[in-house]
């Protein structure tokens, strides 16, 4: 089992900034993720696009995308599937720091008890389509689809055979925007 974190992006709603560095509750952001999925996972690597060594001191393998132009999340999920030997990889986004600690055994097991390729995490108001599991034989697939021009996360998996598991939406909570960061 080997799981990325999405931090590859531009940050265009956080001013630039890389949203993965940026500090919530005295910690960056992708240190969250890390310390949710790292008791999860065998493997876990993180997407960037910038600030590599920074990424990289938290000792785990950082990946760029192997597409130019920042095409989006589906770039570093790609790079993460054509890394990994693992059977499935689970992705998450950098901005998502209160994931839940049963993540992976849930998505894991909704997609082996469905026999699909995909699970994604929903919270019964939304569906969170950059929090999921896929198997790995599905890189092909993917490649094809980046190739085609496309882009979004959701029509990709809406090409899937997959489930949905629902979670509490709390654990989903992400910052986008500078104020969300911001004590409530």
């Amino acid at each position: 089992m080997a799981a990325v974190i999405l931090a590859g992006g531009q940050g265009r709603r956080m001013g630039g900034a890389d949203k993965g560095l940026i500090e919530y509750r005295g910690r960056p952001l992708v240190e969250w993720a890390l310390a949710t999925l790292a008791p999860q996972v065998d493997a876990l690597m993180i997407s960037a696009n910038r600030n590599a060594g920074r990424y990289a001191a938290y000792g785990h393998r950082v990946l760029a995308d192997t597409l130019p132009d920042f095409p989006g999340p589906l770039a570093g999920v790609l790079a993460a599937l054509q890394a990994v030997e693992a059977d499935w990889l689970v992705v998450v986004p950098c901005d998502t720091p209160h994931l839940p600690a049963d993540l992976v055994i849930r998505l894991l097991g909704a997609a082996q008890l469905e026999s699909v390729p995909l699970a994604v995490a929903e919270d019964g108001a939304r569906v969170h389509h950059t929090c999921f599991i896929v198997r790995t034989d599905q890189r092909a697939n993917l490649a094809a689809f980046l190739a085609r021009g496309e882009r979004a996360v959701r029509h990709w998996q809406a090409g899937l055979a997959s489930t949905t598991v629902r979670f509490d939406p709390a654990g989903f909570a992400n910052f986008n925007q500078p104020d969300d960061l911001q004590p409530g």
